[in-house]
């Protein structure tokens, strides 16, 4: 894969942040995203703390290698359903089914 879409200017041309009828502003895609397709990477600071717009990762091996990012880019509107249409692998975004043009992406924030 070539360079990780972590700007929001690169990101702007596969997604865009709009009112959602899950929670307040939602992600979009602004194209047709095929499953399996990389979506983007959720990009900010190293978190200290929980709070809006923090991004948890870890492996479900060892729980005690967790790292957080407070997001940044555009990702950090992404909303929770249980069956969301993408979900992170690390910080990478991926579409777990394809993906309409004008959709909301969601992910399950506890999966």
């Amino acid at each position: 894969m070539g360079d990780k879409r972590t700007g929001n200017r690169e990101l702007r041309q596969w997604v865009y942040s709009a009112p959602s009828s899950i929670h307040g502003t939602g992600l979009f895609a602004a194209r047709e995203i095929p499953n399996g397709e990389y979506i983007g990477s959720y990009h900010g600071p190293t978190a200290k703390r929980d709070g809006a717009y923090v991004l948890w990762v870890y492996d479900p091996e060892d729980e005690s290698d967790i790292e957080g990012r407070s997001g940044r880019n555009l990702l950090r509107y992404l909303n929770h359903a249980d069956s969301g249409n993408a979900e992170f692998d690390g910080f990478d975004l991926y579409a777990r089914r394809d993906i309409a043009r004008d959709e909301e992406i969601t992910f399950n924030y506890n999966g």
